[in-house]
């Protein structure tokens, strides 16, 4: 045997990583996580939960030297940096998130979702960690250097600075977690500050203690060793198969090492089988949503996800049905939490409706003319329609329900309604819609908070924004024709000719013509036009590329008219270089069939609605400058 399997106490290694008994072989990639993975990780820890295990090698092995460096964050007293006794090969970045939030007694150096550097110190909110209906990472709060939380405008709105302020409010700091004097200073602190409090924070503080400090000084990590007469050929082995991309587990990775306990294959079941070692060869659930354009990128956990939604739905049904108080309800969701806590059985009980749910919104969106997965303007959106068509099952055929569920779509595209918070809008979606189908309930929230508001449609210029994508979709929906062969373009013309989004009064022209840049790469001044077509247009005038094009389709001036009236274009207008007119004529057009889409009136007034920043970004194959 060249391992050891155990278990060590976390107070332990850290302590380790402090005085340098463990450090990093030199060549391990920097630490990496953001305040997200941070917090998430002193979740887990914090409920005793397991956050995997760590592997070390010992050092001293004559044929295996590797130079140390110690985990980032760790400063040694005098000038000699101590030698190791065990080096990690694997844990590096829990490890070190561990070491510097509880540890070193310094903010962490970390990142914010933008991948921006920031410093954070982390506490616990002990009301918020002894509630059991607010989940434990909305408990931990991070609190810039300066421990002072500030708004928009740089005004402090919450100072903790202060022993006094962290006690006060019932902030604990991670930082003394396993420094017992300073603990019980704070503990004295927080019972007394408020005096009239004192039996009640007493009673709080001794919960606090048994859920969450008792934890804490209790958790221990299992640990693999590999001794110092590991063969250098095993430690890179091992080394190379427990780093690979460096990437933490996600939830299908997860599930598939759950389900395999119970003899079901996961991986395979999406995958499908190769043919190899004798088994027969079978198409897997991602090879029956490739076969879609539409679905070609839909990944592993979306379907989890929907899954999940539809479980979820059925146990609240299922306890309501059994009389359960409504306020004790199990809730629909779809957050890693619960897609983890999906047994075998659910996920066979909705794994085909949800694949064929998967497959009926695909055909859906066809009929919206969206064809392509890049043109999806919202892929999230696409989790809950597919539960929705899965819940709904043979109604999804009826007309009246279809134009039910493209009006909720429309409105949470145009209403720009799934660009955060999405798991919540997922769950709350899947039963509204599926109520007001089903048991003619009210109108889902999506569609009653929708708003359009018309100068929105000007600062629409990059796909980056789903709206931008939306109109190009409702363009087509209109009878878009293709300008060349008069054809209403549909998914295999789409693919064909390379349709896709570009100028109509080219951006050389407009700029020669000082229009600014915001105005003339609005979609207003954009339209649905093959490679073909842009490439005739170029950079010139629309009086002079109009006749090149008919000329070179063989059509008349009253056919190409035509072509550009399905594409809600004022004719008179473009033929005679009528940026203005045309751009004011398109607007009131495109208005129109937003808010026949939203099948709701427009947002007249002013409106808080996110608009893009300009970024002048060159569409595909766009060559009309």
């Amino acid at each position: 045997m060249f391992f050891t399997s155990d278990k060590a106490s976390l107070q332990g290694i850290l302590q380790s990583i402090e005085k340098g008994d463990i450090q990093l072989p030199d060549f391990q990639r920097g630490w990496v996580w953001d305040d997200v993975h941070v917090r998430d990780l002193l979740a887990s820890v914090s409920m005793a939960y397991p956050i995997g295990a760590v592997m070390m090698l010992e050092t001293g092995n004559p044929h295996v030297r590797f130079k140390p460096r110690p985990v980032e964050g760790v400063v040694f007293n005098g000038t000699t940096t101590p030698e190791p006794s065990q080096l990690v090969l694997d844990g590096q970045q829990r490890l070190t998130s561990l070491y510097q939030s509880i540890m070193s007694g310094k903010p962490v150096n970390t990142r914010d979702t933008q991948k921006s550097n920031i410093k954070r110190w982390y506490y616990l909110d002990i009301e918020k960690a002894l509630d059991t209906n607010i989940d434990r990472i909305d408990a931990i709060i991070g609190l810039s250097e300066d421990r002072k939380q500030k708004n928009f405008r740089g005004e402090v709105v919450a100072d903790y600075s202060t022993l006094e302020k962290e006690c006060e409010t019932g902030l604990f700091p991670f930082s003394i977690v396993f420094d017992v004097p300073k603990w019980n200073e704070w503990q004295s602190k927080y019972v007394q500050i408020i005096p009239d409090q004192l039996q009640q924070r007493f009673t709080r503080w001794n919960e606090f203690f048994q859920n969450f400090l008792q934890k804490m000084l209790q958790y221990s990590l299992p640990l693999i060793l590999l001794q110092k007469n590991t063969p250098k050929e095993a430690v890179c082995q091992v080394f190379e198969k427990v780093n690979t991309g460096g990437v933490s587990l996600n939830a299908f990775e997860l599930m598939t090492a759950t389900f395999a306990a119970d003899d079901f294959n996961l991986r395979e079941d999406w995958y499908g089988h190769d043919g190899k070692d004798g088994q027969p060869k079978t198409q897997g659930r991602s090879a029956k949503l490739k076969a879609y354009t539409a679905l070609s990128e839909v990944e592993n956990t979306s379907l989890l996800q929907a899954i999940t939604l539809l479980a979820t739905k059925k146990r609240r049904e299922d306890a309501s049905k059994n009389q359960t108080p409504a306020d004790k309800l199990p809730a629909i969701s779809c957050k890693q939490k619960d897609i983890l806590e999906i047994d075998v059985t659910e996920y066979i009980a909705f794994a085909d409706s949800v694949t064929e749910g998967f497959i009926k919104a695909a055909k859906l969106l066809r009929e919206e003319k969206i064809f392509s997965f890049r043109d999806i303007p919202y892929r999230t959106q696409l989790t809950p329609l597919a539960a929705i068509m899965a819940d709904l099952g043979d109604l999804t055929v009826k007309a009246g329900v279809k134009d039910k569920i493209k009006k909720w779509y429309w409105c949470g595209v145009l209403g720009e309604l799934y660009g955060s918070a999405v798991e919540s809008r997922f769950a709350r979606d899947v039963a509204e819609v599926v109520a007001w189908i089903k048991d003619n309930g009210p109108e889902p929230t999506t569609i009653t908070v929708a708003s359009f508001t018309p100068s929105r449609l000007q600062s629409l210029r990059t796909r980056t924004s789903a709206a931008y994508k939306g109109v190009h979709n409702l363009l087509l929906k209109k009878g878009a024709v293709d300008f060349f062969t008069g054809t209403i373009i549909d998914d295999q013309i789409y693919s064909d000719d390379k349709i896709d989004i570009h100028h109509i009064f080219p951006k050389a022209w407009c700029k020669l013509n000082q229009i600014t840049a915001n105005t003339y790469d609005s979609i207003i001044n954009k339209t649905p036009i093959s490679a073909k077509t842009n490439r005739v247009i170029s950079g010139n005038a629309p009086s002079q590329y109009l006749p090149r094009v008919e000329a070179k389709s063989q059509i008349t001036s009253q056919q190409m008219d035509g072509y550009l009236a399905s594409h809600l274009i004022d004719t008179h207008s473009l033929r005679v270089d009528d940026f203005l007119a045309f751009f004011k004529s398109r607007e009131t057009a495109l208005l129109a069939i937003i808010q026949e889409a939203m099948g709701k009136p427009l947002l007249q007034e002013a409106s808080n609605q996110n608009t893009d920043n300009y970024d002048e970004e060159l569409e595909d194959d766009d060559i009309n400058s």
